[in-house]
């Protein structure tokens, strides 16, 4: 298993409030809890900047890390992240801070610990873009664009 340096930047985590943790075995995401002091209201259509109280150090361009949301949220609630999806890059060493948008119809209160998105670890490659006039060979798509391969 890699190890990410992890940073606590707020005493309550990992006390009061959980450590991010993969909920089973099986889990592909580790929950991130809100690191807040008291309960935080989403009104619909608003976005609240959630701090997690943690930061990480991924130190390794191969991996970046994705925060998600959690689908029971963005579901049941509407409750969703501000960007859809958040990119850690592997150099970035500030905490992470989870940007939520209700994009639901009614108020959402977010209470202090509750889980409210998810930290995958994903391996990347970077490449390096080669100019040319013409591509080297021709794919069953072309330059179909949006909708091309049909709906069904």
């Amino acid at each position: 298993m890699k190890k990410v340096e992890t940073k606590i930047l707020n005493p309550k985590l990992g006390t009061e409030i959980p450590l991010p943790a993969y909920a089973t075995d099986g889990a592909a995401g580790m929950d991130i809890r809100a690191c807040i002091d008291h309960e935080v209201t989403i009104l619909p259509s608003e976005t609240r900047i959630i701090p997690s109280g943690f930061a990480i150090h991924i130190n390794d361009p191969s991996l970046v890390a994705m925060i998600v949301p959690r689908s029971g949220l963005g579901i049941k609630h509407g409750i969703v992240l501000g960007n859809l999806c958040a990119v850690i890059d592997s150099d970035y060493m500030g905490e992470i801070s989870i940007g939520l948008w209700n994009r639901g119809a009614e108020p959402y209160t977010i209470q202090p610990g509750e889980r409210v998105c998810q930290m995958l670890f994903v391996p990347v490659l970077q490449v390096s873009l080669e100019l040319v006039n013409d591509f080297s060979s021709d794919s069953e798509r072309g330059q179909g664009g949006l909708g091309s391969t049909g709906s069904h």
